[in-house]
């Protein structure tokens, strides 16, 4: 059995806005993220790590920034893509394990729903998706309330 495993990391910052989008879900606050596209740090550590998990480079590397179709844009759009491409290439995504590290919002009342909306999207039983959340001890960029940082891993199996 081969099995292939990737990590992501992924960071943005606040900026004006009155929510944030994670792991595909609108979560009310008093800023949002900045970003390229949506700016779903959750999601785009998680399409990293499938990236990473195929030796298939990153997100940039498939959508650059630097592309103007891509502003604004969904990261529902980058995560299919990643899931795509593992599946074509003779993969089935065994699991997924998104951290978040923010101080605020509060992650526990939306983890569910951020589990069901990554498991639509990836066409995968909720139960093989793990989001969860920690602070950073009010340490670093996120623990002085600028940002939010992920850390996504990924498992891979050949089918």
């Amino acid at each position: 059995m081969k099995v292939r495993l990737g990590n992501g990391y992924d960071v943005h910052k606040f900026g004006p806005g009155d929510h944030v989008v994670l792991c595909g879900v609108k979560v009310p606050h008093d800023q949002a993220l900045m970003g390229h596209s949506d700016a779903d740090v959750g999601m785009h550590a998680i399409t990293d790590a499938l990236y990473g998990a195929l030796a298939a480079g990153d997100i940039g590397r498939h959508f650059p920034p630097s592309d103007p179709q891509w502003k604004g844009a969904a990261s529902e759009i980058f995560l299919r893509h990643a899931v795509k491409m593992a599946r074509d290439a003779g993969y089935e995504i065994c699991n997924v394990d998104c951290t978040l590290v923010c101080e605020f919002p509060k992650i526990g009342p939306h983890a569910d729903a951020m589990r069901s909306t990554l498991a639509d999207i990836m066409g995968m039983p909720v139960g093989d998706i793990s989001v969860k959340a920690t602070t950073s001890e009010k340490l670093g960029f996120t623990g002085r309330g600028e940002g939010i940082a992920a850390l996504a891993t990924a498992a891979l199996v050949a089918t």
